[in-house]
């Protein structure tokens, strides 16, 4: 059997460290992918920190992109070669209520791609098929796997924070970068909240058409009419509350926030409302894929070898980067 290559977390707060393993085989309704590239995501830093359950050891990365190389029992629709993005969601149960209803998102037995399942910081992966998505051809490989959860994420939080016209986007990286591209195209006025003093974020915001780019503890200057928050910081929560209007959407679309602080429940009456963003459904992939064709979508990249996991885990914790993270084996 040939031998593939990953970068493996041990235990919460341990560096990744090279491996050496036997290529797996897929299973039935499996697919096995040859990686050419992972993104590097917020919630793999969850992961590496122990904030969130995950089976270790394990092998982190859910923005993979890369081509069939093995069709499992049971699989159709796919051809050795083909090219197809695996996200967060990596399987789920098809029979509880969730499931049924068409909200897999919240399945009660659920595989997280990097969590539960080995990811995409490797030179293989294994996916269920049913949850694997094509790649229009305009994105190269690099290009496409942050769309794959900063994109499909935030497509879904934007779709949850309505028809508003004002949206506020409070952290301002992968997610932000690729929402609020699509935000300008949808003729939404779009306020981007970056950390107090990150000049470069704000530069970059406005170069993607924001209309406006500030700190987070600056107040814009219109009320919103949602407010998506992709930054993990509770403390955000009571300040998108105070920037969006009666009847606004503050919406957190991260899977681990530090804790919410109290607030006084002026701020939240006048029917404002907060909602969080769980997972992603196959429908928000395919209809995320054909908006971004439609947009003219593009993302900003920074790859780095397969090797190099930690120091791009280390670049996404400090903020130095502009866009997205990306690994390639």
């Amino acid at each position: 059997m040939d031998k593939m290559h990953a970068m493996q977390i041990d235990a919460p707060g341990e560096p990744l460290r090279l491996v050496e393993r036997e290529t797996p085989v897929p299973g039935r309704g499996e697919l096995l992918i040859v990686v050419a590239a992972c993104g590097v995501c917020r919630t793999d830093l969850h992961i590496v920190d122990g904030e969130i359950p995950a089976h270790y050891p394990i092998v982190p990365g859910h923005e993979i992109v890369g081509r069939v190389a093995a069709i499992g029992e049971g699989v159709t629709g796919f051809t050795i070669g083909d090219r197809v993005g695996v996200p967060w969601l990596g399987h789920s149960c098809g029979a509880c209520p969730f499931c049924l209803s068409g909200r897999e998102n919240l399945c009660d037995a659920p595989v997280f791609t990097g969590c539960t399942r080995d990811g995409g910081y490797a030179t293989h992966a294994i996916a269920d098929a049913h949850f694997c998505f094509a790649i229009p051809d305009r994105y190269s490989d690099v290009e496409a796997a942050p769309l794959l959860c900063a994109g499909l994420i935030g497509w879904r939080a934007l779709r949850m924070a309505g028809e508003g016209r004002r949206i506020g986007l409070y952290g301002f990286g992968a997610a932000a970068h690729i929402l609020a591209q699509i935000a300008v195209w949808q003729s939404r006025e779009v306020f981007a909240f970056s950390r107090p003093g990150d000049i470069a974020a704000q530069e970059f915001a406005r170069s993607l058409g924001c209309i406006w780019a500030g700190g987070s503890d600056e107040t814009g200057p219109s009320d919103l009419d949602a407010a998506l928050i992709f930054a993990p910081v509770g403390a955000l929560v009571p300040i998108a509350l105070k920037a969006v209007r009666k009847g606004g959407r503050v919406v957190c679309a991260g899977i681990h926030m530090s804790d919410i602080p109290s607030f006084p429940y002026v701020d939240l009456w006048g029917e404002r409302t907060i909602l969080s963003v769980a997972n992603l459904t196959r429908e928000d992939g395919t209809s995320f894929f054909e908006i971004a064709e439609q947009a003219g979508l593009r993302t900003v990249t920074q790859s780095f070898p397969l090797s190099d996991a930690n120091e791009a885990l280390a670049a996404l914790r400090s903020g130095r980067l502009s866009g997205a993270a990306v690994i390639v084996p």
